[in-house]
């Protein structure tokens, strides 16, 4: 059973191609630069007609005919408080993801774009919205609520959602098929470390608290996004500076973060190479970055009443020793005991605390795709 999967964002589709049967990926590649000057892919339906193509290619194709596709899954950034679970896609569906779009404005539209080409080039069979915060909706409301007058939640449904839930769902798992213990007897934190971060406390398979809030913009520090600040900094900026909502979203979003505090870079590579080179904001960024890091393990440990294991997973999480080795350091309060050798060791799925580590700590790659293509697989049945 074959089922593709979609990724679709303003100027890319990303896809992945998976024969569910033996949970085998048999193809993956990514769209980009669509609608842009100079590109020869005008748009997401000459896009998505080229995934296909490429799919079914005499020469280089994986299927012969696009009807082996049994189903599409679909990634989704939110679905606010109506999906506590992924689903087949309906007019209801669709409907209710573009009553999200001002709450995820970069990530919604595109989303349903790729949604609505993909159910036309692919009709007669099922397509699957899987939400990246859908995992959390078994965060309390005591975890989830802003201390604002209640009627902004009752009526605006003001609350944190949380995102990259589909990656912290799937390393979690994973996390308790190495660890050989049941998912429902652990207590996992888990860090998406990438361009966006994100840390999610997991308890018996459940997510009980998160990093992101109401936007992706809350918690740690990411390449370009500031993370959790106070909110009467941005009043003091938008008077002092007479910056507009648009001007200070654009600061927040894409000006702060690892690049604004370094001047070098958004990008945790170039980062630590300036700070190799003694490059003294460079070095004050990585620090900040990881300061915030702690403090969420350290909260979320707290939360659960102790931790089995940490889980590093994203582009830095999965590639960057340092960062990990930072991170840890530490942390024998809590029973961390990394070992340098396994730490440096050549990237991909290892444990690399110590064998007597009171908290495992493991680098699981995270995948995404995969877990849209089993949920689909789920809902298909």
């Amino acid at each position: 059973m074959n089922i593709l999967v979609i990724n679709s964002g303003s100027s890319s589709v990303k896809y992945k191609l998976f024969n569910l049967k033996d949970e085998k990926e048999l193809a993956r590649g990514m769209v980009e630069r669509i609608g842009l000057r100079g590109s020869s892919v005008r748009d997401h339906d000459e896009a998505i007609k080229l995934v296909l193509g490429l799919l079914t290619h005499k020469k280089h194709g994986v299927i012969k005919d696009i009807s082996e596709i049994a189903a599409v899954g679909h990634r989704v950034v939110h679905g606010g408080e109506e999906f506590s679970d992924s689903t087949v896609i309906t007019p209801r569906v669709i409907k209710a993801i573009r009553s999200h779009f001002k709450l995820a404005p970069l990530h919604n539209p595109p989303n349903l774009l790729g949604i609505k080409v993909a159910k036309k080039l692919l009709p007669g069979i099922k397509h699957v919205a899987v939400f990246d915060t859908a995992f959390h909706h078994t965060i309390p409301p005591s975890a989830y609520l802003y201390a604002l007058p209640y009627r902004f939640y009752e009526k605006d449904k003001i609350r944190k959602y949380g995102f990259h839930g589909t990656s912290h769902k799937y390393v979690s798992l994973r996390a308790a098929q190495i660890l050989k213990r049941p998912i429902g007897k652990l207590k996992l934190i888990t860090c998406h470390l990438g361009n966006g971060c994100s840390v999610t406390a997991v308890k018996n398979g459940k997510s009980v608290n998160t990093s992101m809030g109401f936007t992706p913009l809350e918690g740690l520090v990411m390449g370009t996004r500031c993370g959790d600040i106070d909110p009467a900094v941005v009043l003091y900026l938008m008077d002092k500076k007479r910056l507009s909502c648009g001007q200070i979203d654009e600061l927040l979003n894409k000006k702060s973060g690892l690049l604004g505090m370094s001047g070098v870079s958004g990008d945790m590579r170039d980062i630590y190479k300036a700070v190799k080179r003694g490059d003294k904001r460079a070095k004050l960024a990585f620090e900040v970055f990881i300061d915030r890091i702690k403090r969420y393990i350290g909260s979320y440990a707290a939360a659960m009443n102790g931790a089995d294991a940490i889980v590093f997973t994203a582009g830095i999480g999965e590639n960057h020793p340092p960062t990990r080795s930072a991170v840890c350091e530490n942390l024998s309060f809590l029973g961390v005991s990394l070992d340098k050798a396994k730490n440096n060791s050549a990237a991909g799925e290892k444990i690399i605390s110590k064998p007597a580590s009171k908290v495992k700590t493991l680098v699981i790659p995270t995948d995404e795709e995969f877990m849209i293509a089993r949920e689909t697989h789920r809902l298909m049945k």
